[in-house]
């Protein structure tokens, strides 16, 4: 593997505590919101020291608390790229650019990395600019410019699109994928964002409260999850504390139904989840395009319409179901679907139709 984590530092109420491998991929850090994704990059780049533990890149030992080795941040052959890029304000592009030249190179060589970047990022007729001078988009392009002149063994990106427009992000999500193609190595990429991590990353790793909660390909991360933490940061908007009934039987206790599940339910089974897009009307009447098959009953329930939500391409309606819920499901499909016909009425009963193969039962 080139890269090797297993980590420990503890802070007053909180403490990081994770362990993952990784090879020549790009292996994503999925997490809310301060629960330990950018400290794990800063104690791999040399920025923190943990506590306890080991971190190996490509072969080269960075830190082992047992041998007392901690190299220095300048001693690491790492690049992270900071979610304000921390450009030098004072040097120029093509200064800020060779600022990531391993020292020892030779000017002639530096000159020639600092073109080959310039030209790769597009960045050709810039190179005397100052940061100040140049959009958020391009003062990007420049931070990533200086990571690969330094010819880092593993790339680590801290959010890097969180100060971007949508348009501009989109256009430079294109550049990125073109640099991680052609980057032999591995890359971490840190995210809150489930579509963001699934478009770039091979696999994901959980994080959750300074633990590692689950790791696996992208696939099994929207498909599959195996825990609460996994539920909320892959976008499951429906998660409800559970109890198994039966082999194939799971009852929601925040909605107040029994569901019947494709998969066996685990005798532990404390939560479960449906995501917004699997629910469907039980009838003919084609309100979602996810509609139940006719003459399936099911996991067909009553449902009363409390609000209806609309963004620019997908409607969103709160329903209520069973008695004595403690929490409403939603209910998410493409306007383009929807009937003009059929009534979304508030307070409007109508049935919904939840598949069981598209219900995740977990255990943690």
């Amino acid at each position: 593997m080139s890269l090797v984590v297993d980590i420990r530092k503890s802070f007053p109420g909180f403490e990081l505590n994770v362990g993952f491998e990784a090879g020549d991929e790009t292996l994503g850090l999925l997490g809310a919101s301060g629960c330990g994704k950018s400290l794990t990059l800063r104690c791999i780049a040399g920025l923190e020291k943990p506590d306890e533990g080991r971190i190996v890149v490509a072969g080269t030992t960075f830190f082992d608390s047992e041998k007392g080795v901690n190299l220095t941040a300048q001693q690491r052959k790492t690049a992270l790229l900071f979610q304000n890029y921390m450009l030098f304000p004072n040097l120029t592009v093509a200064q800020n650019i060779a600022a990531g030249i391993p020292r020892g190179t030779s000017k002639s060589e530096a000159h020639s990395i600092v073109a080959h970047q310039l030209k790769r990022f597009g960045l050709e007729g810039f190179g005397k600019r100052y940061p100040v001078r140049l959009s958020g988009g391009q003062q990007q392009r420049v931070a990533l410019a200086r990571m690969l002149a330094a010819q880092p063994a593993v790339l680590m990106l801290d959010e890097p699109f969180s100060a971007l427009d949508s348009h501009l992000k989109s256009a430079l999500e294109q550049d990125l994928l073109d640099l991680f193609d052609s980057f032999e190595g591995t890359i971490l990429y840190v995210s809150h964002d489930i579509d963001e991590s699934f478009r770039f990353c091979d696999r994901i790793a959980v994080i959750d409260q300074g633990g590692l909660k689950e790791l696996a390909d992208t696939t099994s991360i929207l498909n599959h999850p195996t825990s609460y933490a996994t539920l909320r940061v892959s976008g499951v908007k429906n998660i409800s504390a559970a109890r198994k009934v039966g082999t194939h039987q799971v009852e929601a206790l925040d909605w107040g139904i029994t569901l019947n599940t494709d998969e066996e339910v685990p005798n532990d089974a404390s939560f479960l989840g449906v995501r917004a897009s699997y629910i469907g009307v039980a009838d003919d009447s084609r309100a979602g395009a996810s509609r139940a098959p006719s003459g399936q009953e099911r996991n067909n329930f009553e449902a009363v319409i409390q609000r209806v939500i609309d963004s620019r391409f997908e409607r969103t309606v709160v329903l209520r179901v069973g008695k004595d819920v403690t929490q409403p499901l939603l209910w998410r499909f493409n306007k383009v679907d929807h009937d003009p016909g059929f009534s979304l009425e508030r307070g409007r009963l109508i049935h919904i139709h939840i598949s069981p193969s598209r219900i995740h039962v977990v255990s943690r």
